[in-house]
């Protein structure tokens, strides 16, 4: 169990019916307005998938699925997904999704080897999307103005969900920051990059960080990212690397940053090559998924994942994602949450 969060005086804005009403308002009407500005379809998408063939996502590229032999299939093993980063793509190229159009869907994960705390649980549900692109597109000032599409549906949940509960006040800025993990580096040399992370969301109340991913000045990582969906590599204009990236707020119940989203624009060909050969990676040419991108069979794209239960927990002024989700937690964690005036579900 990771750190647990405990403000004081904490207490629930609303009760656990008026929870569940608050819940489903803010699912609606963030998936309506998402779709609305990145023009993105809904899509039925699975629980799991068949072992072996590369589409799930790996994350940071250490966390295990849960995986299961299926009876009538001889026993072969599928696994749970974490993600849907490369089923999606999947998708666009079997759709036929033409550039400027999409393609969005209810993902629901287990993440075995998550460390839980207020923010993390086993039980992940996002609204995965994935956007047919142009190759022109492969810009950060496409990116850019992909992230401000998300904030402006993001905005406009949280005046809905004002409107409706008037004693939560709105507090999102009007405008999200872009700020690059290099430049954090240079500027916070000292501190992790969770901690630059944290300067940053307080300092700008909402900001998107770009380049997570990819080796900075120093050589370090600012984190993990698998290298066969995000184009983490890639040189831009301004002499520094990657386009993809998070959505971060400041969460001022916890008095912390809170993700809310991981995105960004998808490998090519020569991207995926360069990706795998960087992170030792080359054996999965090997693999279905990755052998069809590697051939250019695969529609240029722009993607990404958005919390849901972690979108609610902001927008309610919650504590811990448990308030939100129905999920399992150590005994221990029911318990210093209950004495804080957190009940978990």
């Amino acid at each position: 169990m990771s750190t647990l969060i405990r403000p004081e005086h904490y207490h629930a804005l609303l009760d656990k019916v008026r929870t569940e009403q608050a819940i489903k308002l803010i699912k609606d009407f963030f998936q309506q307005n998402l779709s609305t500005e990145l023009r993105l379809r809904r899509v039925t998408a699975p629980l799991f998938v068949m072992q072996g063939l590369g589409i799930n996502d790996d994350l940071n590229g250490i966390e295990r699925p849960v995986t299961f032999p299926i009876k009538d299939l001889g026993d072969a093993r599928a696994e749970v997904v974490h993600s849907l980063a490369k089923w999606k793509r999947l998708t666009l190229a079997e759709y036929g999704v033409q550039p400027g159009y999409g393609i969005y869907t209810d993902m629901n994960a287990i993440r075995a080897d998550e460390e839980l705390d207020n923010i993390h649980s086993l039980y992940v549900d996002q609204w995965d999307w994935e956007r047919t692109i142009r190759p022109e597109d492969r810009t950060v000032e496409f990116l850019s103005d992909i992230v401000r599409r998300i904030y402006g549906a993001l905005l406009a949940t949280e005046a809905v969900t004002h409107r409706t509960f008037p004693h939560i006040p709105p507090t999102l800025p009007r405008e999200i920051t872009f700020v690059h993990a290099e430049e954090l580096r240079a500027e916070f040399p000292d501190l992790s990059p969770k901690e630059r992370e944290r300067e940053a969301a307080r300092r700008y109340g909402a900001v998107f960080i770009r380049g997570i991913g990819g080796p900075l000045a120093d050589g370090s990582r600012h984190d993990g990212r698998a290298p066969d969906y995000d184009d983490w590599s890639a040189p831009t204009p301004d002499g520094l690397h990657g386009l993809n990236g998070d959505i971060l707020v400041w969460n001022a119940v916890l008095d912390a940053p809170l993700e809310l989203s991981s995105m960004g624009i998808r490998v090519d060909p020569e991207a995926l090559l360069r990706q795998l050969e960087m992170t030792g990676c080359m054996d999965r040419l090997a693999l279905p998924f990755h052998r069809a991108l590697a051939a250019g069979e695969m529609p240029p794209a722009v993607g990404g994942g958005i919390g849901q239960s972690r979108l609610c927990m902001y927008l309610l002024r919650c504590a811990h994602i448990g308030e939100v989700q129905a999920a399992l937690w150590p005994e221990v964690m029911v318990a210093r949450c209950a004495e804080a005036g957190v009940t978990l579900r």
